[in-house]
């Protein structure tokens, strides 16, 4: 990035949260035309320092963080929750952050590009200036992968060695390629693949092998594991899954992380055009007015099944995806099929 680039790009952040105290990063690059990265590559050396750490040795400082607000983003739908990251596990192209009903995250190193410490200025306390600190990881397109916030005042040590090593290099990104629609490919042995799978983590292996997209192959298997869901169902499932107090275990995927929150989830409420959760410890925003496509999918396991609902964008990018909470090795909620039953309902009516 050239100076006067990078001049440009923070005097527009400076007067965009000086109008606007809390607006998103994101929000600001959206209206400068650049990746939230961009945006914030371009305040290196002020605000901004880059962390010269491999993925999983960052990874590694996440538990040492104390209490922090950890945030994962799809393009519709965005996760945060507050509390503890867990012991990371893992090896060095994967990291799992296992704390069901808590943190509880898959991270993908392979995607992560750059990872950067940011001070942002707060509206004043009590007349004294306040700083957030956090850490934020993103891919090569600029897109961010997760982002971490602290909680604590006092921030605890490790905060300190992250700022102590942080310096100046300047990322690279390159400019992310639309994703063209295709004509969907000849699978003729998909259908009796699928329903050989045990393990749901075979899905995986499976859209490899046949190298699918995730909703090219639920298109597919339209009438035998998958089933076209009018995109209002959303709010109708969150909706009833409070009232009827059953856990839901809902997943945001980045293209590097995956952030789960398991639990009863409260009343769905519209604001500013988007459906919410606000939680205790949690919330969860998705714009479901840009949601294009709903599926039902089931999939094959040695437990009977396993079915979940699935959102996707206008590119057929997993927005969010819902299942009843379920520990391995237990049958699948009767009351979560009973509910998925009044939608198969709903859809037949619409």
């Amino acid at each position: 990035m050239i100076e006067s680039q990078q001049i440009a790009i923070s005097e527009a952040f400076d007067a965009a949260r000086a109008a606007q105290p809390r607006l998103p990063a994101i929000d600001i690059s959206e209206r400068l035309a650049i990746s939230e990265g961009e945006l914030q590559a371009a305040r290196l050396g002020r605000d901004v320092w880059t962390l010269p750490l491999a993925p999983n040795e960052l990874a590694a400082y996440l538990p040492q963080l104390g209490c922090v607000k950890a945030l994962t983003r799809s393009r519709l739908a965005v996760l945060e929750q507050n509390g503890d990251y867990p012991e990371l596990n893992g090896g060095p192209q994967t990291g799992l952050l296992l704390g069901p009903g808590g943190l509880d995250l898959r991270l993908l190193y392979s995607h992560w590009h750059w990872a950067c410490l940011i001070r942002d200025t707060m509206p004043p306390l009590e007349g004294k200036e306040t700083w957030r600190w956090s850490i934020q990881v993103f891919d090569r397109h600029g897109r961010a992968i997760h982002k971490c916030f602290a909680l604590e005042d006092p921030l605890p040590r490790p905060w300190d060695e992250l700022m102590a090593m942080g310096n100046r290099d300047s990322p690279a990104f390159t400019q992310l390629a639309p994703r063209l629609p295709r004509q969907l490919p000849d699978t003729p042995s998909l259908a009796s693949e699928w329903s050989a799978m045990r393990d749901v983590h075979q899905f995986f292996t499976l859209l490899r092998r046949h190298q699918l997209e995730r909703i090219e192959a639920n298109t597919l298997m339209e009438g035998r594991f998958t089933r076209a869901l009018p995109t209002n169902a959303l709010e109708t499932l969150l909706t009833q899954a409070s009232q009827q107090a059953l856990p839901l275990m809902l997943f945001v995927a980045s293209p590097g992380c995956v952030q789960i929150r398991t639990g009863i989830v409260p009343p769905p409420q519209r604001a500013r055009g988007w459906l919410n959760l606000f939680g205790d410890q949690f919330t969860l925003h998705i714009d479901d007015t840009a949601v294009n496509h709903i599926w039902q999918v089931s999939k094959p396991n040695r437990d009977g099944g396993v079915t979940s609902i699935e959102a996707f964008d206008s590119e057929g990018t997993l927005a969010l995806q819902i299942y009843a909470e379920r520990q391995e090795g237990q049958v699948e909620r009767r009351d979560w099929r009973q509910l998925l039953s009044t939608l198969e309902s709903c859809a037949e009516v619409a």
